[in-house]
């Protein structure tokens, strides 16, 4: 069993930053892939970013690309998000993820089997 805890989210102005961290316990994450993912009120959850396990393939949502940066250390078995340029439109919870062993599409909900409790963004214009 993988427990993923999130931190970092609060409230920011448009154009902040923020740096989010999932720290995983239980067991090492250092082989899997891992995601970070987002739902605003009254909208589906979307993928915002992803990193394979050795961190030299990672993904990004088009509507954050250039400002969003995921990154990990293995070692700490934790993944980081960094935001820059936050918009209001950003303003979500966000959630960190496990992605099945065994490869498949990093951008994919459906192949993640660990979520994070979430932790809230919000971003004020």
């Amino acid at each position: 069993q993988v427990q993923l805890v999130e931190s970092g989210g609060g409230l920011v102005q448009a154009g902040g930053s923020l740096r989010l961290s999932c720290a995983a316990s239980g067991r090492s994450v250092s082989t899997y892939a891992m995601g970070w993912f987002r739902q605003a009120p009254g909208k589906v959850r979307e993928s915002v970013a992803a990193i394979s396990w050795s961190g030299g393939t990672t993904y990004y949502a088009d509507s954050v690309k250039g400002r969003f940066t995921i990154s990990r250390d293995n070692a700490k078995n934790t993944v980081y998000l960094e935001m820059n340029s936050l918009k209001p439109e950003d303003t979500a919870v966000y959630y960190c993820a496990l992605h099945r062993y065994g490869g498949g599409s990093l951008s994919e909900s459906t192949l993640y089997d660990y979520w994070g409790q979430g932790t809230q963004v919000t971003v004020s214009s």
